[in-house]
Formats: C-alpha cells, structure tokens, sequence
C-alpha cells in the first residue's frame, strides 16, 4: 500500500483529492471543520518536502455551476486550518486551471473549483479525468468520504499516474483502522451495532459474523430481534418482515460460535417524546402503548462487561433515541465503556453518520482510537466491498 510517505515531493506538484465537503450555513461559512483538519498532515507533509499542492473536492450536490456550491466560499477556513494562504482557480479543468498550476511555487496551495460543477465528474468520464491528471505530478487520494465512489477525480483519474499515485495519511488510516476491525485485529473482537433498521445493517452482520467474537445489538433493531423470539414490544419500533432474516443471523451467530449480546431491559416510553413518561421494563415485557426507546440499566451493566473484555472494538450506530436528552443515556454509556476499554489499550474504530455524530456530540472524540470520516465508505467497507478509489491506488 503506497502513502505520502513513500514519495518525496520536492519540486513537485500533488494532485490531492479531498473531502472538503463540509456544511456551510445560510452565510456560507463552515459549521463544522473536521473534514478540512483531518487533509492538514497530508498537506504539510508535501509542502514541508518542498512540493506545491493542488486540491480538488466537491460540495455539494450542484445542478451545473452554482455559486451557492462553489469552493470560493471555504477559503479563508481552508488558510486558516492549514496555516497558509490559499490560491483558487474559479475552475478544475482547461486553460485557466492549467495556467494557475503552472504559476505554483514550492510551498503554494491551490484549490480548484468544485469538481461536479461539471456532470462527467460523477459520471466517471475518461477524458474529464484526463484533463484533471495534467494538473499534477504525483496523484494522492486523501478523500475516504467518497472511495466508494467510481467518479473522475477518486478512481479514474489514478490510471493516468501508473507509478505516481498513493493514498494520503487519512485515507491510509482509514484502511488501516477497519483492516484492525476485519483482518488483523487482536481477539476478542466485539462489534456493537445500533441504530434503527436491520435491513440497514444486514450486509454488515453477515461480513463480520466470520470476524468477531462478540455482536452487541442495540437501538431500534433490537425490538425486531424480540418480537421474532416471541417477546412482547408495545409499539416499539420492529420491522416485520424482517423476523425471520433476524431469527437466522442469530442461528448463524450461534454455528460459528459467535456471542449475540440483545438488551434484556429499556426505556420504556408512552409517546416518542423527549417530555413522555417513561419506565424501566423488561425489554420482550413492553406493554401495548409503550415503546422502547433506550438501554436500560441492566443492559449497560452486561455490555460494559463485554466491552471490558474486548481488545479490539468496533461502534456503528447508536443505543438509543440519543437525540432527545431523556434518551441519550444508553448512547453515553456504551461510549462511556468503550473509552475506558480504549485506555486500559484496547483498538476502537468508530464509524457510520450517527455514531460519530453522537461521539461529537459527548466528547468521546479524543478517547477512541479511531473516528471514521466516511459514512457510506466505511458502511461499504464493512460489507467487505472492494472501494473502488481504494482499488485504483493499490491497482487492484
């Protein structure tokens, strides 16, 4: 697996794709920087070799050119999370980008304008990322948001750089961190799913079921596991027709030996409410009326032991309804465990929207191993999907 650190980039110009797709509010300045950080080491790495970078990013999803989208916008956020001025170039292609990479100095960043201003982007057009590969010598793709997407600028554009083409630190941690979780991962591995629907998370339990020596299950999906078993869960929500798919993932869970580990009590609510009332009940004793809509204290106490006991951890999705205060605690608890699971030197890799969201959200951010950047691409990952940015670099 090539990195930066496996080029010198003195005197040369890098074609870096980021993910600078960060949201902006109705001022367009940035809400929320972490993506724009997470670029910084790849960056200062090439400018400190004495190479120039050029970045390349969407935002966005735009109709044509749309100025609301345009990449002039997170400039100044850009220079000040990095710590130089930034260049732009109102395009990412043609003469003028061209003729602003030519102009670039050793130590000069450069940020071209959003590449899905044009539609071959997403399309993946050969010729589109033809033009983009004159604009660098070295390709690094640093963008793990969209590796598992096969546009012009993550994929394609690596065939025009046969031997000059690496991963950046990010997205080579990224890989890394989830090879941890499914390849190399010292035992006992645990895997703690939340979140709402098993038809989401389906792909991702039948992949690892060969990997971990643990499952926990949490949040929304539970009630589908418990009411396939026969137990009583009001008007929680449940999939239906989904209790005989979850009826044979605990079966297969059980021929390979795997520990399914289901709530055995929750919070228990009379309306979807942050201000309902609420009670700890029996999780497969929910009465009629009533919904579960977090962990309850029993629950936590079993999972914090698994979660002790593990070396290495992964977390995708929440326990609870941890959006509403009165909800949240199942979701602080679990994050709770895993911090102290991670400084006692167990490996943690947290990943997938609402997960990271509630990490942000409860400071568990520095007291993790790992905080994916990219939903759909670790989703995908997980699933043992080959990424196609990630196979366009290691040529596979």
């Amino acid at each position: 697996m090539k990195t930066i650190n496996d080029f010198n980039f003195e005197n040369k110009k890098a074609l870096i794709r980021v993910d600078f797709n960060v949201p902006l509010n109705e001022k367009f300045e940035v809400t929320d920087d972490t993506r724009i950080r997470a670029a910084k080491p790849t960056i200062i790495k090439i400018l400190e070799d004495g190479g120039s970078a050029v970045l390349m990013s969407h935002l966005g999803r735009p109709k044509g050119v749309q100025d609301e989208f345009s990449l002039h916008h997170i400039i100044d956020e850009v220079a000040t999370v990095i710590g130089v001025q930034i260049k732009f170039v109102a395009n990412c292609v043609g003469s003028e980008a061209e003729e602003a990479v030519e102009k670039l100095n050793p130590g000069e960043v450069l940020l071209l304008e959003n590449l899905r201003f044009h539609k071959e982007e997403t399309s993946g057009d050969t010729e589109f990322a033809e033009q983009l590969s004159k604009l660098g010598d070295i390709y690094v793709n640093d963008a793990f948001g969209t590796a598992h997407r096969a546009h012009a600028s993550t994929t394609i554009v690596a065939q025009f750089f046969p031997e000059h083409k690496c991963f950046g630190n990010l997205l080579a941690k990224e890989i890394e961190s989830i090879d941890k979780v499914l390849t190399t991962g010292e035992k006992p591995i645990t895997a703690i799913l939340g979140g709402s629907k098993v038809s989401s998370k389906i792909t991702i339990i039948e992949n690892i079921l060969d990997k971990v020596d643990h499952l926990i299950i949490g949040g929304g999906m539970t009630y589908t596991f418990i009411k396939a078993q026969g137990g009583k869960i009001g008007d929680s929500i449940c999939e239906d027709d989904k209790q005989e798919l979850a009826l044979e993932i605990l079966k297969k869970a059980k021929e390979k030996g795997v520990e399914i580990h289901l709530p055995v009590d929750v919070i228990a609510a009379d309306a979807f409410d942050n201000n309902a009332k609420t009670t700890v009940t029996s999780v497969d004793e929910i009465p009629d009326g009533w919904q579960g809509l977090d962990a309850g204290p029993e629950t936590l106490k079993r999972f914090h032991e698994v979660i002790l006991a593990s070396k290495t951890i992964l977390w995708n999705g929440p326990l609870g309804v941890f959006e509403m205060e009165s909800f949240a605690n199942g979701t602080i608890a679990i994050g709770n465990s895993i911090a102290e699971a991670t400084a006692n030197g167990t490996f943690s890799l947290v990943g997938g929207g609402d997960s990271v969201a509630a990490v942000k959200q409860f400071g568990f951010g520095d007291k993790v191993s790992y905080v994916s950047t990219g939903g759909g691409a670790m989703l995908e990952s997980l699933e043992g999907k080959t990424l196609p940015g990630i196979a366009a670099i290691k040529g596979s």
